[in-house]
């Protein structure tokens, strides 16, 4: 069975679940870095370790978690 959404962002930091919710819609290392106000190597840092902590392969698989768990929703980019 799959894990219910909130199991699967419990390991998250709060920062790491707006790193991931801005993945989700779409947005480059530059951008999150940009929107968030870190620089871009922080923001690199934060989606490896987001890859490593959920057991995503690539970015795309960031995405699908971002949408399964209803942390970002269509229409919110």
């Amino acid at each position: 069975p799959a894990p219910r959404s909130g199991d699967r962002l419990a390991a998250l930091t709060p920062r790491e679940r707006e790193v991931l919710a801005e993945v989700g819609t779409g947005r480059s290392n530059a951008e999150i870095a940009d929107r968030l106000v870190i620089s871009a190597a922080t923001a690199r840092t934060h989606v490896g370790r987001l890859l490593a902590k959920l057991d995503a392969r690539d970015r795309a698989q960031l995405v699908v978690i971002a949408y399964e768990t209803g942390l970002v929703t269509a229409g919110l980019a």
